[in-house]
This record gives C-alpha cells, sequence and structure tokens, in this order.
C-alpha cells in the first residue's frame, strides 16, 4: 500500500471509530422498533468474538454471495459487494441494486475499495481468512459468518441469518424469512408424499471441463441444498466422501455409475452458460448409459437458483424439487 493510500485509510479509520464504538454489554435480539430507536447491539460472530455497534448497522459491505444475500433478502441494500456482476448471474432470489459498487473478487476483496465506502459493517465468511479479516478490522467492524457447515447447514443458515439480523437490526425480517421457509418446506414434503414420492432419490451435482476431462462436484446429504431435499422427504443418493464443511465431493463421468436406481432424478446448475453435461458429456457412451440420463431423470435448474444461499433461494430448489417429484 502507497503511503498516500495509507493517508487517506487513516482519515477514513477516525470517522469509522467513531460508528463502530458503543458499549460492550450483551444485548437481547432487538426488534425492528428498538432498531429504529437506534440503541447499541452487539453480536457474536462463528469466530466466538462480539463485535459491538453503536447502533444497527445501515451501511454494509458483503464480501460473499450467500450473506449478500441475506442482507438484501432482510431488506438492506449493500453498499459494496464483491463481483456484484458474478452475483447477479447467479442469484435471481435477491437482486442488487444497479448502485451496489463492486469491491473486488471473492477470493480478494480489494480493502481499499471497501474502506472508501465508508461503512459501518462488513459481512463475510469465515473461509476467506485471517489476514483480509484483521487488515479490515483495522478499520470498519467485521462480523464473520460461518458460512456452511455440513453436520447442520440449514441450523447453520439459520444462526447466520439471525446473527446478521441481528447486525442489522433486522430480526423480525429474519423471522418472517424462517417461517416462510419452513412452511414452504411443510408444504412441500406434504405435496411429496401425497403424490406417493416420499424416500424417492434425487442428486445435485455441477461441473467443469478442462480440456477433454469433466470433472463433477457432488452434494452430499451434508450440503445445504441436499439438506433441503432431505427435509422434504426425499433421500440423497450419493454416499460417496464427502469434505465437513460443505458436503461436497468430487468425481468424474465413471464414478457416476453407482447412481443406479432408475427413479432418481439428477439436479444441476449452469447459470454461467458452460453446461457440461449437455455439452461435455453428450457423446459419452458411460454418461448416455446412465439409467437416469436414459429415462430423462437430468434436471438443469432455472438460471440464477444460488446453491449457497438462504432461505429466498432454497424456496427456489424447494419450488423446482417439488415440481419435478409431484407431476
Amino acid at each position: 500500500m502507497t503511503r498516500t493510500r495509507f493517508t487517506a485509510l487513516i482519515a477514513v479509520v477516525a470517522a469509522l471509530t467513531l460508528g463502530a464504538c458503543g458499549t460492550t454489554e450483551n444485548a437481547a435480539a432487538p426488534d425492528t422498533s428498538a432498531s429504529a430507536a437506534g440503541g447499541p447491539v452487539t453480536v457474536t460472530d462463528s469466530r466466538g468474538k462480539e463485535i459491538t455497534l453503536k447502533a444497527p448497522a445501515t451501511k454494509v459491505v458483503g464480501l460473499e454471495w450467500g450473506e449478500v444475500e441475506l442482507l438484501v433478502s432482510l431488506g438492506v441494500m449493500p453498499v459494496g459487494v464483491a463481483d456484484p456482476k458474478g452475483y447477479g448471474t447467479w442469484v435471481t432470489s435477491a437482486k442488487l441494486d444497479p448502485g451496489v459498487k463492486d469491491v473486488g473478487v471473492r477470493g480478494e476483496p480489494s480493502v481499499d475499495a471497501i474502506v472508501a465506502l465508508q461503512p459501518d459493517l462488513v459481512v463475510m465468511e469465515d473461509d476467506r481468512g485471517a489476514n483480509i479479516v484483521s487488515q479490515l478490522e483495522k478499520f470498519v467492524p467485521v462480523v464473520v459468518a460461518k458460512g456452511s457447515d455440513a453436520t447442520d447447514n440449514l441450523g447453520r443458515m439459520r444462526t447466520d441469518l439471525n446473527m446478521i439480523a441481528k447486525a442489522v437490526g433486522k430480526t423480525t425480517e429474519a423471522e418472517k424469512l424462517l417461517a416462510d421457509f419452513d412452511t414452504a418446506i411443510a408444504d412441500g414434503k406434504k405435496k411429496i408424499a401425497d403424490a406417493g414420492a416420499a424416500g424417492r432419490p434425487f442428486a445435485i451435482a455441477d461441473g467443469w471441463k478442462e480440456g477433454s476431462t469433466v470433472s463433477i462436484r457432488m452434494f452430499g446429504k451434508g450440503a445445504l441444498v441436499s439438506q433441503i431435499g432431505i427435509q422434504l422427504g426425499l433421500t440423497n443418493a450419493w454416499t460417496g466422501k464427502t469434505d465437513e464443511v460443505w458436503g461436497l465431493g468430487q468425481t468424474d463421468v465413471e464414478g457416476m455409475t453407482v447412481l443406479k436406481d432408475p427413479n432418481m432424478h439428477l439436479f444441476y446448475n449452469a447459470s454461467d452458460g458452460d453446461d457440461v453435461f449437455a455439452d461435455g458429456l453428450a457423446g459419452n457412451a458411460i454418461w448416455k448409459s446412465l439409467p437416469f440420463v436414459q429415462k430423462g431423470n437430468l434436471h438443469k435448474m432455472p438460471n440464477g437458483i444460488w446453491t449457497f444461499g438462504g432461505p429466498l433461494s432454497g424456496k427456489q430448489y424447494i419450488d423446482e424439487l417439488v415440481k419435478t417429484y409431484t407431476v
């Protein structure tokens, strides 16, 4: 960082420090009216760290799309987002305003661009590393969401949403989002059961092509969207090895041969236009021999349904799964 940049950032720090100071006592989750009164608020993030704001945050920067979706769904339009163009491609459930500023790529956002917006809060995920957190915390309060937990991703989503809602004074909105989500799960489960499809197998995947090699990423039972399917009364057919955070596992077309049930439906997302299942595997003999391919049980999801989102993206997944298993 140049000396000129550093001097400019120090000037911003003074303003941000005044906005971020407040009491350190644990505050109960405020309702909307209490938040409007501008009282101090304290949240404990995924690090176990208490972050105290003088008042619920209104100028927020989001560095990961899942948390950006949560903010927008709560009624808080971020002033800055990491890769808003990409967000617009992959997330349609909670759209950004045109004026939202780009603060860099998700993997390496620009500290300068973030601080220049003079936010009163930055929301990010814990897998982005301690280095970026420590840099940002010199200038602005940072709340770190867990982002994913394959042991209980639906519970984790609720925790992240409620934490962010408290920080921005939107707990009433969070309660409604979760209540609507729970209703959609219950209604969808009943429709699937009434259609005689309870327990039917499903799988969710995405993929990419490097040269002539197609790699496939499978969503195991711990992945967020898989847990939605399970809550609907369906059975995740993928039992291969997956990671402990995201519930994801990698395979290739030969590995897909374990999916033998003719009643299984495979769902995938290709919002960026790179459809390896329709294009990269079109002439592959093994792929064409798979039961779900032969039976036409392969489903490209509508563009812009984010697989790592919140209740609104989750409801989009619910709609697609219910529609498939109730025809």
